[in-house]
């Protein structure tokens, strides 16, 4: 298999994480005889810093050019007194924009070994397993018109979709089911939005075409709170763009770190992968940073883009087996470090790089 992965790895703890991604990547194509070619780009606050833009043309256009963009993590408070359009996240809502991926894939899992990080009881969140559809094109985060009006100390921002955008998302959603337990929830605030409204009549005609899907509807602020008493009661949950930024990052409540979620936007014409997490710049140089859900994103890159099952499933087995070892970075070790190996962002990429490498060498003896 041959993949050409572009890396954005952008501003804070981004180049740390995706270095050890990449590191993960490497050895996976190594073991199995694969060609991973891999360039490099900027993206975000460190483009702007030395391109006046974040998003440069050249970086867009390496894009359009590759089988993935492996992206890290945009922002940093030295850019916030600039307008939105000239922010850090500006260029990640632009490379989305043009590559045109419309769902973002968030898978949120309960690792029996985090049981203990998450403020949830364990016999809550044990065996919690959910893959968050959230469409990523429309709604409010691309409705026109939008402003802020300085002179009349007035805002508004435009919630738009059509017909179409829902029934493409949702089909995915429904797809998805149909590989793991055959539920769908869509979550929306059909009894106050009109674009609500039409969400859920679009996603019930898409339904008829999965009769061995179930299909559930949840208003947004109930979901918000059956996700804490009751995440197992959930498979895969579809939602539109701002509801599924909140809830799939609520969902971190479940994993115990926000470090351990990845995610994939796909649909388009080149598929972006990244972590869930920030560019914390708080900690950025410091080995402080989680890499897990860096390496996990790196799984979803050999699923979705490589057709490499075998191989995504040993690095997600590979994260597992670590974190049984008794393996944390800090964040993961705050509740009960006691016994814990605190390791730092390199040295729990080694420590994933070595069990993956048992892994695959495994299945093919």
């Amino acid at each position: 298999m041959k993949l050409k992965i572009l890396v954005t790895a952008g501003d804070g703890i981004g180049p740390e994480v995706t270095n050890e991604a990449v590191a993960v990547l490497r050895e996976v194509a190594s073991l199995g005889g694969h060609t991973f070619e891999f360039d490099a780009k900027r993206i975000g606050g460190v483009a702007i810093v030395q391109d006046g833009t974040p998003l440069p043309a050249d970086t867009l256009a390496a894009a359009l050019d590759s089988d993935a963009v492996l992206l890290g993590a945009v922002g940093g408070n030295e850019f916030n007194s600039l307008a939105p359009d000239k922010r850090p996240e500006a260029g990640l809502l632009q490379i989305r924009a043009a590559l045109g991926g419309y769902a973002n894939l968030r898978p949120a899992f309960a690792f029996k070994e985090l049981t203990v990080n998450s403020p949830l009881r364990p016999e809550i969140v044990d065996g919690a397993d959910i893959l968050f559809v959230r469409e990523l094109l429309g709604g409010l985060y691309f409705g026109q018109p939008r402003e802020w009006n300085r002179d009349t100390n007035e805002a508004w921002n435009t919630m738009r979709y059509t017909k179409a955008e829902v029934v493409r998302v949702a089909r995915i959603a429904f797809q998805l089911a149909t590989k793991r337990r055959n539920k769908v929830t869509s979550v929306d605030k059909a009894n106050v939005l009109e674009v609500s409204q039409l969400w859920r009549a679009a996603v019930n005609e898409v339904a008829t075409e999965f009769p061995g899907v179930t299909l559930e509807h949840q208003y947004v602020d109930a979901m918000s709170m059956h996700l804490m008493n009751q995440p197992r009661s959930y498979d895969v949950v579809v939602t539109e763009n701002l509801f599924g930024d909140i809830l799939s990052d609520e969902a971190a409540v479940i994993t115990g770190s926000l470090g351990m979620l990845p995610s994939a936007t796909i649909g388009g014409k080149v598929n972006l992968y990244e972590p869930v997490h920030g560019s914390a710049p708080d900690i950025a140089g410091k080995g402080l940073a989680n890499p897990l859900g860096a390496i996990l994103t790196g799984a979803l890159i050999l699923r979705h883009s490589g057709g490499l099952e075998a191989e995504a499933a040993a690095i997600e087995a590979s994260v597992r087996k670590v974190l049984e070892q008794g393996c944390r970075t800090p964040d993961l070790a705050r509740s009960n470090p006691q016994g814990f190996a605190v390791l730092s962002t390199t040295e729990m990429g080694a420590k994933v790089r070595e069990t993956v490498k048992t892994q695959l060498l495994a299945v093919s003896s």
